[in-house]
């Protein structure tokens, strides 16, 4: 359908209404239904240093560092060409002890809410400028020497600190969350550290934030354009990742806008990886690659998902998707996609191409629908159902048992409905039917 001008130039404006649409104290997550009243044995091995109300988190960005009224380091949206790393730390309870914590943390009925704020951003090292200098010898590429050692200085200290978060946790793994359109650093931040806290708090958490979150009614264009500039960092930061030999599995979280991100990261290096006759699976380490609520082409992402093969490069790879999300309806408009976005996916609106490799290919991928008008209740404060990888305690903790389980859908600990074709349902109440 052809939509006018006039038309279009609303339909920017509601979206960006949409997408952008919070407000207030920020509060930890509805608990997963997975979670209610359930022993927090979970947190048993924990680390002492991690038994605490305050979240540690690693972030990585591409944000140009500023300073607020008082002289402390923010990030805004604007742009950087090199790469940060750092620490930030969330607080989750304000005055809570642990054991408060925990408590509000294993019922639907707290009695307060979770309040969260940052307390602290500390950046450790920021690497050079990139793409960095190069000249063409014999039709090979080589990098100045001087910057490469400059990157490679910075990458070090950035290996050193994973490491050493590696020896206090009995999973070596890491979990790297890509947020979406409009998203602060906070509220990037906020989304990783309670999700990290139900997982129960082991292996690495990393939150990679871009330059998101441009003001006005070209905030949408400006934050579209950076998720394609911040390909190229993420897609390095993935790979050097991997590298790390102490690293055994690597889990990828995108929601709405990072989604994009994320597959064109992946896309890119899968190619490089089997133009050289190796499994990326086993390269990347690509353990579960998640997309949540995705603003993708459904066209454009059957491309790269099922075309690139995309699918087959990770243990797992898991697509959460609601016909119902509204923010997700108002962008298929925008864009007029011809085939709808894959966050509104249903099992009827696949081509018989994309639903016969669906079908008989081997890949371990999954869609997980989800009807939050058939799920009683609805929690959390995304009206526009945009949100509800987080917001919705059966999706949570679909999410959670996911990455926490490796537990495939259908299996006991993971018991979804079947639609058939890779396809599956949240039922309502999951995964407590009693």
């Amino acid at each position: 359908m052809n939509y006018p001008i006039t038309l279009r130039t609303s339909l920017v404006l509601l979206s960006v209404l949409i997408l952008t649409a919070c407000s207030g104290q920020r509060v930890m997550m509805p608990t997963p239904n997975e979670a209610v009243n359930k022993s927090p044995g979970i947190y048993d091995d924990l680390h002492q240093d991690l038994k605490t109300t305050e979240v540690p988190l690693f972030y990585v960005t591409d944000r140009v560092p500023e300073r607020d009224d008082k002289g402390n380091l923010q990030y805004g949206y604007g742009r950087s060409p090199s790469l940060a790393f750092g620490t930030t730390v969330i607080n989750m309870g304000a005055d809570m002890s642990w054991e408060e914590l925990l408590n509000e943390s294993r019922t639907n009925k707290r009695s307060n809410e979770v309040p969260m704020h940052r307390i602290s951003i500390n950046e450790i090292v920021r690497g050079p400028n990139a793409p960095i200098p190069y000249t063409e010898v014999d039709g090979k590429i080589v990098e100045d020497p001087e910057y490469l050692a400059r990157r490679q200085a910075s990458a070090e200290k950035f290996r050193e600190a994973v490491v050493e978060w590696l020896d206090k946790t009995p999973r070596k793994e890491v979990f790297i969350f890509v947020h979406g359109f409009h998203n602060s650093f906070d509220d990037a931040a906020f989304t990783m550290a309670e999700l990290w806290h139900f997982l129960g708090r082991y292996g690495v958490p990393i939150v990679y934030t871009w330059p998101a979150g441009h003001p006005g009614i070209f905030g949408y264009t400006y934050d579209r354009e950076s998720s394609e500039f911040t390909v190229y960092h993420l897609r390095q930061l993935i790979e050097f990742i991997a590298s790390f030999p102490e690293v055994e599995k690597l889990n990828v979280i995108g929601h709405s806008r990072g989604t994009d991100v994320v597959v064109n990261s992946l896309r890119e290096l899968t190619i490089k990886v089997r133009a050289v006759g190796n499994d990326p699976k086993k390269e990347l380490k690509l353990h579960n690659v998640v997309l949540a609520a995705p603003d993708l082409d459904a066209q454009v992402a059957g491309q790269r998902i099922i075309g690139d093969y995309l699918a087959w490069s990770a243990d797992r790879f898991t697509v959460y998707a609601s016909p119902e999300d509204n923010a997700i309806g108002w962008s298929r408009k925008l864009f007029d996609s011809p085939s709808g976005r894959i966050g509104n996916l249903e099992i009827d609106k696949m081509t018989p191409e994309t639903r016969a490799q669906m079908e008989n290919g081997n890949a371990n991928l999954a869609v997980i629908n989800f009807f939050p008008t058939s799920d009683n209740p609805i929690t959390g404060k995304d009206g526009f159902g945009h949100s509800y990888f987080r917001n919705a305690p059966t999706v949570s903790s679909d999410l959670i048992i996911l990455l926490r389980e490796d537990a495939d859908p259908g299996s006991p600990e993971r018991p979804l409905e079947s639609l058939g074709a890779k396809f599956w349902r949240v039922p309502a109440g999951y995964p407590n039917f009693d």
